[in-house]
């Protein structure tokens, strides 16, 4: 039986007020031109709000809805708690790690302490051409010939051998004595030797020749080959020539530095980038660090997270913040072992003059490495670039080769030839690994040497 919608027709809606009851009734024509009619059964609101099965539907709902909430709830409430949780861990972690940190420092500071001395000058300043009349401000006093200065220095031997910048105790020092970490002044300390002035390794040795019943402790010499960029230093020094053992702490910011630095004689520091009166150093294969070196600081021990000694405070920017320079350990410990052995030293002499490669040099002369030591063609008739009669003459090394390593060691900006060499002893036989016309050679070299200056 099918229906017309549009036959379809309302025909009565009947409401009982007081049930809420309704009745519908239809008439449709059928096709066959009959009537159907439809009676809707009553329905009470009030009824089905009262009946069980609603109540009991309106409850499941209600505990569904609750449910939810307070899960809702609870996840907000938990997540909130375990970000607390989080950031309070967090910054606990942290103080554990700065706590850790700085007992690590003062621990350093106990131990490397007792080895680090200030060294105290007098300097003639008429023989070393600097200006009689420049001071030194928390250094001490100058008059006009005579200057007081101080600097650091490092003990290396319990007989009282140390070790410091050649700037420190500058030719025209004429008394020298040091304070050790108790107070304890010695005076009769004498210059064992010095670098010349034209070495690019400025490095005296002095010797304390009446102990007057001190011991001594003796620093740990680390690898300063095993230093990286970011590796956490300390620095040791007499600050300002009168605060001894100040202790300052920073990171290795870089290797390879070539710098030229000037001084005043005695002043215990060098600035690479002053143009103060005074004498002039050319410094190569120097460590960057940003632990503050203030002078007075020339001398004294770069130490790493083990209280070991990788290097030598040298040199500082004076316009710049917290630039300073040490000298790389490694490039010492020849002569350290010969004044060890000898109470003297002597450098380890090759002959020739050569421009350690960086990217530019190489571009510049068209060489093809960026790592070596290149021998160029001298433009100077009376500084030939193999000097004659050297070891490196006698050994075959010729103009345009590039020294690439020394024993095996590479020559980069991590190992200067120099302080390759100066690893060494006069007298000893090395193998160079030569790149010459695009092909690797070897060739020995037995090191002369050169005598330091007292």
């Amino acid at each position: 039986m099918n229906l017309d919608s549009k036959d379809v027709k309302e025909n009565n809606l009947n409401e009982n007020t007081d049930s809420k009851e309704y009745s519908v009734s239809s008439k449709s024509k059928l096709r066959s031109g009959k009537t159907l009619t439809i009676t809707m059964p009553s329905v009470s609101l009030g009824r089905i709000l009262k009946s069980r099965q609603f109540r009991f539907l309106y409850i499941a709902i209600l505990i569904i809805v609750l449910s939810l909430a307070s899960g809702f709830v609870g996840a907000y409430i938990e997540n909130n708690n375990n970000n607390i949780g989080v950031i309070g861990a967090s910054l606990s972690n942290q103080k554990k790690i700065v706590t850790s940190q700085s007992q690590l420092i003062s621990q350093i500071a106990k131990t490397v302490g007792p080895s680090v001395v200030s060294v105290n000058v007098t300097i003639n300043t008429n023989s070393t051409g600097s200006n009689p009349l420049s001071g030194f401000g928390l250094f001490g006093y100058s008059s006009p010939g005579v200057e007081q200065a101080a600097g650091t220095g490092i003990i290396i031997s319990s007989n009282g051998i140390i070790m410091t910048n050649r700037h420190v105790v500058p030719v025209g020092t004429t008394s020298v004595s040091v304070t050790l970490s108790n107070g304890v002044e010695l005076k009769n300390v004498s210059i064992l030797g010095r670098t010349s002035p034209s070495d690019s390794l400025d490095i005296a040795f002095l010797k304390i020749n009446n102990l007057q019943g001190q011991k001594l402790t003796p620093a740990v010499i680390g690898n300063s080959s095993d230093v990286a960029i970011g590796d956490s230093v300390v620095a040791i020094g007499n600050a300002l020539g009168q605060f001894h053992n100040t202790v300052t702490s920073g990171i290795i910011s870089g290797f390879g530095r070539n710098v030229q630095a000037s001084s005043s004689a005695g002043s215990g520091s060098l600035n690479p980038f002053s143009t103060a009166s005074g004498t002039t150093e050319n410094l190569t294969d120097l460590f960057q660090t940003d632990a503050a070196i203030n002078e007075g600081n020339s001398g004294g021990p770069l130490v790493n997270m083990n209280g070991q000694v990788i290097g030598i405070n040298t040199a500082i920017a004076g316009n710049a913040q917290n630039i300073g320079f040490a000298i790389p350990i490694n490039d010492v410990t020849g002569l350290i072992s010969q004044v060890l052995k000898t109470g003297k030293f002597s450098l380890p002499y090759l002959g020739v003059r050569y421009i350690p490669i960086t990217a530019n040099v190489a571009n510049q002369y068209n060489l093809g490495v960026i790592n070596g030591a290149y021998i160029p063609p001298s433009t100077n008739p009376t500084q030939p670039s193999i000097v004659p009669g050297s070891p490196a003459a006698k050994a075959g090394l010729q103009i345009n080769d590039i020294i690439m390593a020394v024993d095996g060691v590479a020559v980069n900006q991590s190992n200067s030839l120099t302080g390759l060499l100066y690893q060494h002893q006069p007298g000893q036989i090395v193998k160079l690994s030569v790149l010459r016309n695009g092909k690797t050679i070897t060739v020995q070299v037995t090191l002369g040497g050169q005598p330091s200056t007292n």
